[in-house]
């Protein structure tokens, strides 16, 4: 993973990806058929939330281990789960998703090995989905989950807010990462050695009227203002100029017919039997 993970780990930070779990968990969810499954492993498992939900849709009885690299993430994971009364749900193992935690017995054994969000902060993914390729048993499953950058769309459009969504996005690169990595994650199953492929979208966004709209509009603005200090010292969008252009999107959200679309690739591959 990239040394500066672009978000940060601010209180705001993980409230708002708190937020965000809570609209995308089922949708990703409905994509997924966990019948059969007796052992997952969460790559990259940030706040838990998904890993969580793994575990709860899976069934009693399924084993469920993630993997979170960072310490704030991890207690502020196991915080959430506690308050929950889910924290025997998984087992959260701090390490690195270029060398996973795993004994020898581990390796080879896992039913479906998942990774959202993870990819596009990481220098070397086609490592990484190597690593969870070599975590699957035979005939199991691995699920990649990652964004797209550049299919965000508003409308009506949005100029500064897209030029700022743009700045942000191509900011990935000054920590060797790649934003648009959706784009290529049936590629990466294919090239670890996935024999079966399938790739689908899980659609985010939502229009004026709907519940939804606050909250994507919100975590919209939250990305692009959390990322606002970056941006300005990398040189790529000086904050004075992310604040105007937060105000046309606080102005733009009571457009009639105002609407965010997003879509989020999803990619299935099989590991040979």
């Amino acid at each position: 993973m990239s040394d500066d993970y672009i978000h940060g780990f601010s209180p705001e930070e993980q409230a708002r990806l708190t937020r965000m779990q809570d609209i995308l968990n089922h949708r990703e969810l409905e994509q997924l058929d966990l019948r059969g499954v007796s052992s997952i492993l969460d790559v990259g498992a940030g706040l838990g939330q998904m890993t969580r939900a793994l575990a709860r849709a899976a069934g009693p009885g399924t084993r469920v281990v993630g993997i979170e690299r960072d310490e704030r993430q991890r207690a502020e994971a196991m915080r959430q789960a506690r308050e929950a009364g889910e924290d025997a749900l998984m087992e959260l193992r701090p390490g690195d998703a270029t060398d996973l935690p795993l004994t020898d017995d581990e390796r080879k054994s896992f039913d479906l090995v998942h990774a959202r969000f993870l990819l596009e902060h990481v220098t070397h993914p086609e490592q990484v989905v190597r690593e969870m390729v070599s975590a699957a048993r035979p005939g199991g499953r691995v699920v990649l989950f990652d964004d797209d950058h550049d299919l965000l769309r508003l409308w009506p459009g949005c100029p500064g807010v897209e030029q700022a969504w743009r700045a942000y996005w191509e900011s990935y690169a000054d920590h060797g990462c790649d934003p648009l990595v959706g784009r290529r994650l049936a590629a990466l199953l294919s090239a670890a050695g996935c024999a079966t492929v399938r790739t689908t979208a899980v659609f985010y966004g939502a229009t004026i009227g709907e519940p939804l709209f606050p909250l994507v509009v919100d975590n919209l603005r939250g990305v692009l203002a959390g990322a606002a200090d970056a941006l300005d010292a990398a040189g790529r969008l000086p904050r004075a100029d992310l604040e105007s252009e937060l105000a046309e999107l606080d102005a733009w959200r009571s457009q009639p017919g105002a609407t965010l679309w997003y879509s989020l690739p999803l990619a299935e591959g099989i590991v040979p039997k």
